[in-house]
């Protein structure tokens, strides 16, 4: 059967550090790893000559400074060139692929119950006293575990409105209808949220959700309040509000009922064609300059955006919604995002011309990111699936970074630094100005904000 291994995060740390002294010692004597590892082994006939002439040289050095010059000069010299062994280049290092982040992979035989998953493991978040990993203990039981589920918690917020105030956003106020998402995307930035939950922001990150009962009453609360000014408040910009158990919970359509009431502004960001179902909605909102939608697309080939984001909707079903949208006035963009160095990256272009043609105006972008425990989440999935580009698109995320795997630096930690962020900043630009997108912005109004009236407050005559 299946077993969760646990171990203390204090007792990983000095295996760790005591493997670490092999390689210590090995760097202060000047051996080589091939010499490391071939210690306490028989010497060859090749390794004892090296070994004598050594000894010979070292006894050279104790006379005087003309006896050591004297046996490196003329005949001596050619002599020594004849006896000493041919030079035998030493194997390059093994790759350190194999071996990156292998504690927490799912064993083969367990990645089964997580097909269709984005997470190929589910280690414990970074706030917990034990790490977590389940193996397989060879008792061949693996197939009598159920596939994993999507499991439902119902939780009661006490606000719904999280205000920020990072300089290189847009808005300083959103509302998430649901903590994780069931689309899995592999590179959601938002993952190591889940660790606030004593959760894995691994496969717990698209498996465990929660939904935020309420949510309706609490922002009409909210925006009756007397000092309450009203602003554009962002939805999606954590995990996505029209993931699939928005079908049944209906959510994001009970915030977008109390908002569409107040007249108050909103931009939406989503992969999720359920949007188009709020149509009844936004198109009147649309007409008063209260909403704007953004689709995110990262590819356009139908086979990689399966393998990024599992339970996301497929990329042509993306440009019939910015397309639907569009002709039903309602301003669309698209979010190109995140750019990953040599997966997606040369589509740029390509995505733009697509979802200009269907009615987007305005675009944007966002680099990889890879915050605290998504670096090895990523990093699993790519070794998984194109473990030939791993070292290659980890220098360049690196370059970009500061030599890290991120940097959460304001201003940077969208767009990244160093020649390739510049180079595909700029690839942006040129193919947005030729297509003529974000000739205008649009702002959208909060003149028209009426305040709820909170419950048992009378009417105003006059």
């Amino acid at each position: 059967m299946a077993t969760a291994t646990a171990k203390s995060r204090t007792s990983g740390a000095k295996t760790r550090t005591a493997s670490a002294k092999p390689r210590a010692a090995g760097a202060a004597t000047g051996a080589t790893p091939a010499e490391v590892a071939g210690a306490g082994k028989a010497p060859s006939k090749g390794a004892g000559k090296t070994a004598s002439k050594s000894a010979a040289k070292d006894a050279a050095k104790a006379p005087s400074k003309v006896v050591a010059k004297s046996a490196t000069t003329g005949a001596a010299r050619k002599s020594l060139a004849r006896k000493s062994p041919q030079r035998v280049e030493e194997p390059a290092p093994a790759p350190d692929d194999a071996v990156i982040t292998s504690s927490l992979r799912l064993p083969e035989a367990l990645t089964d119950r997580a097909r269709g998953r984005g997470a190929r493991s589910n280690a414990s978040g970074r706030y917990e006293r034990e790490a977590r990993v389940l193996v397989d203990d060879g008792w061949e039981s693996i197939a009598d575990l159920p596939p994993l589920k999507t499991q439902i918690t119902h939780e009661r917020p006490r606000t719904i409105i999280t205000r920020n105030d990072s300089p290189d956003l847009s808005f300083d106020r959103t509302i998430n209808p649901y903590r994780g998402c069931e689309h899995g995307c592999v590179y959601c930035f938002a993952r190591p949220t889940h660790a606030y939950m004593g959760l894995s922001p691994g496969l717990d990150f698209e498996t465990r959700l929660f939904v935020k009962d309420g949510a309706a009453e609490l922002l009409e609360r909210e925006l009756s309040a007397p000092n309450y000014q009203p602003k554009t408040i962002a939805i999606g910009a954590n995990t996505d509000p029209y993931q699939p158990i928005e079908k049944r919970h209906r959510v994001m359509r009970s915030i977008l009922e109390v908002l569409s009431r107040a007249n108050h502004p909103v931009a939406i960001v989503t992969k999720s064609t359920l949007v188009l179902r709020d149509l009844d909605l936004l198109a009147p909102m649309a007409e008063k300059g209260l909403v704007k939608v953004a689709l995110s697309v990262t590819s356009l080939d139908g086979d990689l955006s399966r393998t990024m984001e599992p339970r996301a909707a497929q990329p042509a079903k993306r440009l019939e919604a910015i397309r639907a949208l569009s002709e039903a006035g309602v301003p669309t963009s698209v979010m190109v995002a995140p750019i990953i160095p040599t997966i997606n990256d040369q589509e740029i272009e390509a995505i733009l011309e697509a979802t200009w043609a269907a009615g987007a105006r305005e675009a944007g972008y966002v680099m990889l990111r890879l915050p605290l425990e998504l670096e090895d989440i990523f990093s699993e999935w790519l070794l998984a699936h194109f473990p030939h580009r791993y070292r290659h698109l980890m220098t360049l995320v690196r370059g970009m970074r500061g030599g890290k795997a991120y940097d959460s630096t304001w201003g940077k930690r969208m767009s990244g630094d160093g020649p390739y962020a510049s180079m595909t900043g700029r690839r942006f630009e040129l193919a947005a100005t030729r297509l003529g997108l974000n000739l205008q912005r649009r702002k959208l109004r909060t003149d028209l904000f009426t305040r709820p009236r909170r419950a048992g407050e009378q009417l105003m005559l006059f």
